[in-house]
């Protein structure tokens, strides 16, 4: 991934140095670590940002990944052209590294929020190759100072260089996940990061090589890295101020709430009248209170028409599936299964949200567990009556997997006999590869469907599936159903009734292996103007 000088390239001459050569050759190779680990942070953050806005973590990572190793060898080659002045070279490349890179993120922020979301792709382009080809520069001419400080074989030097290099990748990698976004977020975390890469990267040779730079160069590097050090920190102090003012952008109506949980951005909207609070979870719509009731009466009861005692909730924090279940009375024990607990706090303390939902989490009936669906359906060894998979949309890896025959074929060990299965399967009329994708992925787990779609003005044309152990059941209201607002046994019929342009398409499962419901999500076809 990177360019090394040949093996035959004679070593320059040794300059001075405040220090022996030995403690400046430390230095030097201190400097490569923290620039490495510096530089693998500006790669993980392009692509979680990418996670973030767009969801697609595989394009995304293939995209940074792919441009910035082609950018490295094009900043390679540049690099010939600099070796006459190595010192004063890198500190300018660390100087203008740690100005693109600490300000990435928020620049691709502002270009999703204020530009559009075609906007964003060529701007993650343009920033994953510069900040490749400043790093691919970097390398050899860090090869020419080790060799300025100490004369050795080139091998030598070059495993000394890798070895820093290397091991600070190791560092800046660990550091990313598990030191910088919990204690500082994405933005501020990079912001920090280039601080750290500007003052270590040029204050190195402000201090060893100074030998080797001009008057005019030395004042040049001096006022340059204040200037860094100062935009960077001002950035630093505004970060929040501007992710409001970009996240606001994003949204028609006020946010009153935001914050970022270990898994997922959450964000709450309310109009100025106060009659449409919604829910967004990494920008994509959960519900409003206009009507999400159309949803959760379609989701809840066609599945409560037989026996209900135990029922098993897949997903569905926000509680409004929860409060249709427990108007029934003879259900006993209802377990909901989330993976956020940030969404179930959310859903009990906000005024609005917990009177929508009916305090729905204080029922004594109601258990609540926060882990993966995925994983607690391997462990689980009960059977349910009732299994409601209300989960977000398999549109990226991870939640890919609770649309695949594996997911399917865990959640059949939980039901037996009558036990009946709904599950929420995305637009057949936006997304109409990706929703009978399903249905081929629930039969070959041994589940047998009933599809039905139903219109929710603020989600478009949706779908859902019925599901049973013994063949296609019968779609039905329970007999002693509650008073509802929008579904009832004319409209249930009439539901499972599909346009002729959004029947049964010819698709497959999707699987672990081959998640195929996320490229049939990303065939954009189906949304061409719209």
């Amino acid at each position: 991934m990177t360019e090394t000088p040949a093996a035959d390239t004679p070593a320059p001459a040794r300059a001075r140095f405040p220090v022996p050569p030995r403690v400046a050759r430390f230095f030097v190779l201190s400097a490569v670590f923290i620039c490495a680990a510096c530089g693998l942070v500006y790669e993980l953050a392009l692509v979680a940002i990418g996670s973030y806005l767009l969801g697609d973590t595989i394009t995304q990572a293939s995209v940074v990944l792919s441009v910035m190793v082609f950018a490295m060898g094009v900043g390679s080659l540049l690099s010939k052209r600099y070796q006459a002045r190595p010192a004063l070279s890198f500190a300018v490349v660390e100087g203008l590294l740690s100005l693109v890179g600490g300000l990435s993120i928020l620049l691709l922020y502002g270009a999703f929020a204020w530009l559009s979301a075609a906007a964003y792709q060529p701007t993650l382009v343009l920033l994953a190759f510069v900040i490749g080809t400043l790093i691919g520069i970097e390398i050899p001419l860090l090869m020419t100072l080790i060799q300025r400080i100490r004369r050795q074989d080139a091998s030598e030097a070059v495993a000394d260089l890798f070895a820093a290099d290397y091991v600070g990748g190791l560092i800046g990698g660990l550091a990313f996940p598990f030191l910088l976004l919990p204690l500082l977020g994405l933005p501020k975390g990079v912001l920090m990061v280039g601080v750290l890469n500007a003052v270590i990267g040029v204050a190195v040779v402000l201090w060893l090589f100074r030998s080797e730079l001009t008057r005019l160069a030395y004042v040049g590097l001096t006022v340059g890295l204040a200037f860094i050090v100062t935009i960077l920190g001002l950035a630093y102090l505004y970060a929040e101020r501007f992710e409001v003012d970009a996240r606001q952008a994003m949204y028609r109506d006020p946010i009153v709430h935001a914050d970022r949980s270990e898994y997922q951005e959450i964000v709450i909207t309310r109009s100025l009248d106060g009659a449409d609070t919604r829910m967004f979870l990494n920008g994509d719509l959960q519900f409003s209170t206009l009507d999400e009731y159309r949803y959760h009466e379609s989701l809840i009861h066609p599945a409560m028409a037989g026996p209900r005692e135990d029922v098993l909730v897949l997903g569905g924090g926000d509680g409004l599936a929860l409060r249709e279940i427990l108007r029934y009375d003879d259900v006993e024990a209802v377990t909901l299964v989330d993976l956020d607990p940030a969404v179930i706090e959310l859903a009990t303390s906000d005024p609005v949200i917990s009177e929508l939902n009916d305090d729905s989490f204080l029922d004594p009936r109601v258990e609540v567990i926060n882990t993966d669906a995925f994983q607690w359906l391997r462990d689980n060894t009960d059977d349910f009556d009732v299994v409601i998979a209300d989960l977000p949309d398999g549109t990226d890896v991870g939640t890919s997997k609770l649309y695949t025959v594996e997911f399917y074929s865990l959640v059949g060990q939980a039901m037996e006999g009558d036990s009946r299965l709904v599950v929420q399967a995305g637009s057949p009329f936006f997304a109409p590869d990706a929703y009978w994708s399903v249905s081929r992925s629930l039969d070959e787990a041994g589940i047998g469907v009933t599809p039905y779609n139903v219109d929710v003005p603020t989600f478009g044309n949706w779908g859902f599936y019925l599901g049973t152990l013994h063949g296609s059941p019968e779609l039905r209201m329970p007999e002693d159903v509650p008073e509802l607002r929008f579904l009832d046994e004319a409209l249930l019929e009439a539901a499972q009734v599909f346009p002729m342009d959004r029947r049964e398409a010819d698709v497959q499962a999707s699987t672990m292996m081959h998640p195929r419901v996320i490229h049939y999500h990303q065939d954009r076809e189906s949304w061409r103007g719209y």
